[in-house]
C-alpha cells in the first residue's frame, strides 16, 4: 500500500472553521485512501473526512497542518489538500 505524508502552513484568516473545513473534508472524501490530518508530524491525528474531527482540531491561522494518507491514490489526495490550504481553501473558480 502506498503511504504518504506532506505538511502545509494554513494562512486562512480564521484558521480551520466550518467553510474551509468543509472544503477540506469533501476533498478529501472524493478519494479512496485513508487520510488523516494532525497539528503535529506526530499526531494526535483525525479522519479528514470527518467534518466534526476536522472542525474539533480548531487550527488557528499560521499552523502547520500536516496529512498522512495511504492507498492507491494517497500522492494525489496530498498534492490536493496541500493544494487547497496552500491556496487559501478559494475554489479555483
Amino acid at each position: 500500500m502506498n503511504k504518504h505524508q506532506a505538511s502545509v502552513l494554513m494562512r486562512h484568516e480564521v484558521g480551520l472553521h466550518a467553510r474551509p473545513s468543509v472544503k477540506l473534508t469533501k476533498l478529501a472524501k472524493a478519494f479512496e485512501s485513508r487520510i488523516d490530518l494532525g497539528l503535529s508530524p506526530d499526531g494526535p491525528w483525525v479522519d479528514a473526512k470527518s467534518i466534526v474531527k476536522v472542525m474539533a482540531t480548531k487550527a488557528p491561522k499560521d499552523s502547520t497542518i500536516y496529512f498522512r494518507a495511504e492507498g492507491l491514490d494517497a500522492k494525489a489526495a496530498l498534492e490536493a489538500l496541500v493544494t487547497l490550504v496552500d491556496g487559501d481553501f478559494q475554489d479555483g473558480r
